[in-house]
């Protein structure tokens, strides 16, 4: 039986360890990881950015699976690798699904504002992106947050505000958690929903969204 081949691509400043829990049947599946990269530049574009992601990918006909930027990433890397199925998680698939406050944040150009350069503190970073949290729980996703370089923040935020995507994929499959405060689920349309999945639930009801996968990627 030839295994179904699945590339993972984390959340922003995530490492693939947020991964780990994810169980697949490894009779069917092999699942790599890709790193994020530094950009070249602040002006490295998004497309030219994803192609150089793709440089990773040696099998075809794969999965592509994305976790919050990374999935915005993932969709971005469909026009190199040409995979079978695009999985977001906990991501968006256009831009009509970013939150208002994301819209106006690049209206107002407060993005320019963005303190990458103290956020190189992952506690400082950690705040910024999720709001108050237990310093246990900042110990926890210390794990899992470990890319700090100040420019790919910058460029990080800049592009997930610039996204132009449109239309949606017609090979997508979503997976979004109904209590997810990044992108809430009221700006999501057709999507499998996680109940109480919070917007780091690939760490937390990492069981469910395996089962979810399975099934989806079984169907075809």
């Amino acid at each position: 039986m030839n295994k179904t081949h699945i590339y993972c691509v984390p959340g922003l400043s995530a490492s693939s360890k947020i991964f780990e829990h994810l169980k697949l049947p490894e009779s069917e599946f092999e699942i790599h990881h890709i790193e994020w990269l530094i950009p070249e530049s602040i002006n490295e574009t998004m497309e030219h950015y994803a192609k150089r992601m793709c440089e990773s990918i040696t099998e075809k006909n794969m999965v592509l699976i994305g976790v919050s930027f990374g999935g915005i990433m993932v969709q971005e890397m469909n026009k190199f690798v040409h995979p079978k199925k695009i999985i977001l998680i906990s991501s968006v698939k256009n831009t009509s699904e970013l939150p208002k406050r994301l819209r106006l944040a690049k209206l107002s150009k407060v993005y320019k504002l963005f303190p990458a350069k103290n956020l190189t503190s992952i506690e400082n970073f950690i705040s910024y992106a999720f709001g108050n949290m237990t310093k246990k729980r900042i110990e926890q996703y210390k794990i899992y947050l470990s890319v700090r370089n100040e420019l790919y923040l910058r460029w990080s935020m800049y592009n997930v505000l610039h996204w132009k995507q449109k239309e949606t994929l017609p090979n997508l499959i979503h997976i979004h958690g109904t209590s997810d405060h990044i992108f809430p689920i009221k700006y999501i349309k057709n999507c499998i929903e996680v109940k109480n999945g919070a917007h780091v639930m690939i760490l937390a009801k990492a069981k469910k969204i395996s089962a979810i996968i399975v099934d989806a990627l079984r169907k075809g």
